[in-house]
């Protein structure tokens, strides 16, 4: 190969190099704005949390396929007046309880999720899958239940902000409860075609299959 051409080849070797690194970094800029955007100040805490960006990234995406494959759902609106009613008791305990109260308020969240459909892990998952529907109130969901871990030592003001902060998440998960009738119809496949469970087990009919609390279908007796 002749020096002319052996040159030519390396310029080609390296424009398409260059081409290859451009397009790159702009994917991975177009995912980091996308990140940003989704999770706000969470892209932050996470990168600080784990260490560096690409690290923080792949925890948020990984997040997103997780709950993904949730089937999260609203309240209907007896769930949610069932809630309700649970809510106005936590702060009306608070007069008297403030720890009382922001442990109930706590528990009660943690209800209200497991009824949307949101596995019930330990504290930091749950938080980790709010943060990819709900970011803002899940801020709020985290800096509560930091102060009700401090239990006795919590400060009764400090109580009240934890309070407060939990009715942020408790406002957002009732927002937009729906008649029973509709998480019904969105959950079957079509009319009069069989329910069934995650399995693809079928449990019978559509109109004939019992519902649990947080609208799954169970095996009759």
């Amino acid at each position: 190969m002749q020096e002319a051409e052996l040159i030519q080849l390396l310029v080609v070797i390296a424009v398409v190099i260059a081409v290859f690194a451009i397009v790159w970094f702009v994917l991975r800029r177009r995912k980091t704005s996308q990140l940003r955007e989704k999770f706000g100040d969470e892209y932050d805490r996470t990168v600080d949390s784990v260490g560096g960006r690409s690290d923080a990234e792949r925890n948020l995406e990984e997040r997103q396929k997780r709950v993904a494959e949730f089937d999260i759902r609203p309240l209907t609106v007896a769930e949610r007046d069932r809630f309700a009613a649970e809510w106005k008791d936590v702060k009306a305990l608070f007069v008297d309880s403030p720890q009382e109260a922001v442990l109930r308020g706590d528990r009660l969240l943690a209800n209200m999720m497991d009824t949307r459909g949101y596995p019930m892990g330990d504290f930091d998952r749950r938080y980790e899958d709010l943060t990819v529907d709900h970011g803002t109130v899940a801020r709020h969901y985290r800096d509560g239940h930091d102060i009700a871990e401090k239990r006795g030592d919590a400060t009764t003001e400090e109580m009240r902000r934890a309070l407060n902060h939990y009715e942020k998440l408790y406002d957002e998960l009732v927002a937009d409860a729906v008649e029973e009738t509709s998480v019904t119809t969105d959950r079957a496949d079509g009319a009069g075609d069989p329910v069934a469970d995650h399995n693809g087990e079928s449990f019978g009919d559509a109109d004939t299959a019992s519902m649990t609390a947080n609208g799954r279908p169970v095996r009759p007796d």
